[in-house]
């Protein structure tokens, strides 16, 4: 099994990224945006965790098999945040006729 060698570079790079969506979560947390504060800390997250998957977990570089696994859990956390979600929402309807 051959390993892809990643320049130092690189992961100075992806870890002065990564220290500088810290600092932008940390701001957007400070600013008052409503509604859109859940939005803007979800899609700074979501960018957080792709750099750390794709770069510290060796994915981008990996055979196609590691992608199907990690798409798989990608999807598996996608049916657990519905079915949480399903039980969340529909709690208030009443069932009284």
């Amino acid at each position: 099994m051959s390993s892809h060698i990643v320049p130092r570079k690189i992961y100075v790079v992806i870890w002065a990224s990564l220290m500088l969506l810290l600092l932008l979560t940390w701001g957007v947390a400070q600013v008052n945006l409503g509604r859109l504060n859940a939005v803007a800390a979800l899609t700074i997250a979501v960018t957080k965790m792709l750099l750390v998957i794709l770069y510290f977990m060796h994915v981008r570089y990996s055979e196609r098999r590691t992608w199907v696994f990690v798409a798989a859990g990608f999807i598996w956390l996608l049916i657990m945040i519905d079915l949480t979600l399903g039980d969340y929402l529909t709690r208030h309807m009443s069932h009284s006729p």
